[in-house]
C-alpha cells in the first residue's frame, strides 16, 4: 500500500489520529484535516517521526464548501491521487437533550458531520474515480440505536448512513467502494457521556462481550485498512459496528 493516499478529517486527534496511525503503519501518505492547526502540526509531527510517511495537515471546516476544495486540490497537488477518503470529523451539542436543542445545536451536528461528508465526497469522486477508491463514512450507535442526549448528533449519522447507501449504489459502477463504520471507543466525548448518563453507559458495557470499548488504532484503524484494501473490493453499502473488541456486527 505503500504511496497510496488518504484523506482523514478529524484526523488530528482521537479515533481519527488512531485511523491516521494504522494507514500510516501500512505506508500511507496521509493527509488530516481539521479545525485547530496546532493539533494537525503535532499530530503530523508524531506521525511523520514514528512512521516515516508524508503528512499533510491542513485546517479546514468541511462544512465550508471552498475549504473542502482546498484541501481536495492541496492534496491533489502534492500527491496527485486520492485513493481512500474518510469521513471522521464531527462537532455536536451530546449530552443536551431534544427539547433543549436550538436550531443553532442542530445544525451544527448536521453541518459538521452530514454537509461535510457530502461535501467531501462530492469533491473527491473523480479523483476516487481514477484510483477505483474506497469511502469510508463514520456513523454511529446513537443513531442506530437512539441514546439518550444525542439527538442532532444521531440525526446527522444516521443522515451519514443513508447518503453513503446511496453513494455505494450510484458509484458502484466506478469501482468505488462506500461503507460506513460505526465505532465505539473510549473518547474524552464518551468520558463525559459516562459521567452524566451513568446508567445508559452501564447498559452498553454490559452488551459488549469483551466488556471493553475498542482502540482507535488497533480496532477501529485495522478495520479501515481493511475496508480500504482490494480484499475488501466485494464489500460496500455496509453498515459496520464496532462493539469494543467484539468483533464486526454488520
Amino acid at each position: 500500500m505503500d504511496n497510496k493516499v488518504v484523506i482523514i478529517t478529524g484526523g488530528g486527534k482521537g479515533i481519527g489520529y488512531g485511523v491516521a496511525e494504522a494507514f500510516a503503519e501500512e505506508g500511507y501518505n496521509i493527509v488530516i484535516t481539521g479545525r485547530t492547526k496546532d493539533t494537525l502540526d503535532e499530530a503530523k509531527h508524531k506521525l511523520e517521526d514514528k512512521y516515516k510517511v508524508k503528512v499533510l495537515a491542513l485546517v479546514g471546516d468541511g462544512s465550508d464548501e471552498q475549504a473542502v476544495r482546498e484541501v481536495v486540490q492541496t492534496t491533489i497537488k502534492e500527491f496527485g491521487k486520492i485513493n481512500v477518503l474518510i469521513n471522521n470529523a464531527q462537532a455536536s451539542k451530546s449530552g443536551k437533550m431534544l427539547v433543549e436543542h436550538t436550531d443553532e445545536d442542530f445544525l451544527l451536528a448536521i453541518n459538521s458531520g452530514l454537509m461535510a461528508a457530502f461535501h467531501y465526497m462530492r469533491e473527491c469522486f473523480n479523483y476516487l474515480k481514477e484510483t477505483q477508491g474506497s469511502v469510508i463514512n463514520f456513523a454511529s450507535g446513537a443513531g442506530l440505536f437512539g441514546r439518550v442526549g444525542q439527538s442532532s448528533y444521531a440525526a446527522a449519522k444516521e443522515g451519514i448512513r443513508g447518503l453513503s447507501r446511496v453513494a455505494a449504489t450510484e458509484w458502484g459502477a466506478y469501482n468505488i467502494n462506500v461503507n460506513v463504520v460505526c465505532p465505539l471507543v473510549m473518547t474524552s466525548q464518551l468520558a463525559s457521556w459516562k459521567e452524566e448518563y451513568p446508567e445508559a453507559y452501564n447498559k452498553t458495557i454490559q452488551g459488549i462481550p469483551m466488556g471493553r470499548f475498542g482502540d482507535a488504532k488497533e480496532d477501529i484503524g485495522r478495520v479501515c485498512v481493511f475496508l480500504a484494501s482490494k480484499d475488501a473490493a466485494y464489500l460496500s453499502g455496509e453498515t459496520i459496528t464496532l462493539q469494543g473488541a467484539s468483533g464486526l456486527r454488520p
